[in-house]
């Protein structure tokens, strides 16, 4: 069963400018936005199953240079307002 983790990740200030091109350039990660508050990247993982999602996580984003701290969000189940909408359309 394909995995999707949510990686929070700091950065050293010295690295902004560059790193969320390099965050989304590695293998497994879909997407990467830079963003306000407490975190300065949040990139979205998504691997064919949990180990690869680890490997990816812990010898990719972790070691990228100027990251300095991730927090893992791991996803079990997907909402979307689209996903929804397309369903409930009826044609009309």
């Amino acid at each position: 069963m394909p995995s999707t983790a949510i990686v929070l990740v700091q950065a050293d200030r010295r690295f902004l400018g560059d790193l969320g091109e390099r965050l989304a350039d590695l293998d497994g990660v879909a997407e990467a936005y830079s963003v306000t508050g407490d975190w300065d990247f949040v990139a979205i993982v998504r691997l064919a199953d949990a180990e690869q999602l680890a490997k990816v996580v812990t010898t990719g984003i972790a070691r990228e240079e100027g990251v300095e701290r991730t927090q893992t969000l791991m996803a079990f189940e997907a909402f979307s307002r689209h996903d929804l909408d397309a369903f409930f359309d009826v044609g009309g």
